[in-house]
């Protein structure tokens, strides 16, 4: 079982290990940040990037300290989503004017890429790729895209029309374990290779929070976590004391849970 997936039992499965008199794993709150955010990421050197409604983005360090502001707000409108995967390159989608920009890890601005210019003129889901390239879902031709820095297209997958005879809709790419997922919350996961040939569906319906590691899919709907294993094809659920049906988002990371509501973002830990 992956770090995500035992993290998960270890803050949520604690009422029945303790009834039956057994050491016992409990959440507790590490930090809360107040604050009126609208998303937030995590890298894995432990920083949280802090997206106000006004999109600026806060960067913050491990020890919760101010490491960073990018304040760049007016020019493209509002901020559709970050990249953090590359703590040294974080990449800053705009979908209205389909815009990349790509800044260092103190926010600085190092290069903007129109997706326009490479024909793309409508995409949800962007995310970095394992070799420093990006990778993107055309929604007007349907087809998943690689580009790199100069926007030129590298690579193009099949209409995916014609892959699944059916519309899909992703709402995030992961790039996770030598593998590409691209997610539909209501669909399931779509598994490529790096070739961008498609392999299989894992299917679900109505999931939130998607996250990949460890060859385990984890996500959450409105009261439950989920694992899927993806070596045994099993999957679990997790009944979750907090209340999932009034969070923004939810995201494991660096043994933690986040926790995003209108009032700002809380930090549990395990803690025994």
């Amino acid at each position: 079982m992956g770090k995500l997936s035992i993290l998960f039992f270890c803050l949520f499965a604690s009422t029945a290990v303790k009834a039956a008199g057994d050491t016992t794993f409990k959440y507790v709150v590490e930090k809360t940040i107040s604050g009126n955010f609208t998303n937030f990421y995590t890298d894995n050197f432990g920083n949280i990037f802090l997206l106000s409604k006004n999109n600026q983005v806060k960067k913050l360090n491990a020890q919760y300290d101010s490491a960073g502001v990018f304040n760049d707000v007016r020019r493209y409108g509002d901020i559709s989503l970050l990249d953090v995967s590359n703590p040294m390159k974080i990449a800053v989608y705009y979908k209205d004017f389909s815009t990349l920009l790509i800044a260092d890890r103190f926010l600085n601005i190092r290069n903007t890429i129109d997706l326009r210019n490479a024909g793309i003129l409508q995409a949800k889901a962007v995310a970095q790729s394992y070799d420093n390239n990006y990778w993107v879902f055309d929604e007007l031709d349907n087809a998943l895209k690689k580009i790199d820095d100069k926007g030129n297209i590298l690579l193009q997958s099949p209409d995916f029309r014609i892959l699944l005879q059916e519309a899909f809709r992703p709402t995030c790419i992961i790039d996770a374990e030598s593998q590409l997922y691209i997610c539909d919350e209501n669909k399931g996961c779509l598994v490529f290779d790096y070739y961008g040939t498609y392999k299989k569906l894992i299917p679900f319906k109505g999931r939130q929070n998607i996250q990949i590691a460890n060859a385990t899919i984890n996500s959450t709907d409105s009261s439950f976590f989920y694992t899927y294993n993806m070596a045994t094809f099993n999957e679990t659920k997790i009944t979750s004391p907090i209340a999932l049906a009034g969070a923004i988002k939810v995201q494991m990371a660096m043994n933690k849970l986040y926790v995003l509501t209108q009032s700002g973002l809380t930090i549990y830990s395990a803690g025994k």
